[in-house]
């Protein structure tokens, strides 16, 4: 009995089925190193990066990314970390000239509702996309402002204030 080739359901032999899947198979491994050398790779430029080599370039639009520990380092520290939750993640900034907090939020919504508790304190913060800095000087956030972007925001507080001098 001569051999016949079995049919696949679109009416392919199956050696040329298997051909090309073969083909595909190798397309596809030979594109993996491109497309994994081209994705974001935060963590690697944020383990990898010299601050003094990165440009924040706030006129440009570009603002620093919503992660403690590169934002700390734009600033010049090394954090040491104070919360590590869901909610955000904070890390404490001691220099010579200032000392100050960087929080850093997973969403938008988790910051909105951070800086709505702050309000009640008052005060001036920097405030990023997914990130707030505070500091003990509020005349430094403008220096941080120049490096990182962002909007210096004045937050009111609530409750009594100084009484005038009565002498």
């Amino acid at each position: 009995m001569p051999h016949q080739s079995q049919r696949g359901r679109i009416g392919r032999t199956l050696p040329t089925t298997r051909r090309i899947r073969g083909a595909a198979l190798v397309a596809s491994l030979a594109l993996l190193p491109l497309v994994a050398a081209c994705s974001g790779g935060e963590e690697d430029v944020a383990m990898n990066s010299d601050p003094a080599k990165i440009s924040a370039a706030p006129a440009a639009g570009v603002v620093a990314p919503a992660k403690v520990e590169v934002i700390a380092g734009l600033t010049g520290c090394k954090p040491k970390i104070r919360i590590d939750a869901d909610e955000l993640r904070q890390g404490l900034c001691h220099t010579e000239k200032v000392d100050y907090l960087i929080t850093t939020f997973p969403e938008e919504k988790y910051k909105q509702a951070w800086l709505d508790s702050a309000a009640v304190y008052g005060g001036k913060y920097l405030v990023g996309s997914r990130w707030v800095v505070s500091a003990k000087e509020p005349e430094m956030l403008e220096q941080f402002r120049a490096k990182l972007g962002g909007t210096i925001q004045q937050l009111r507080g609530i409750g009594p204030t100084a009484a005038p001098n009565a002498s």
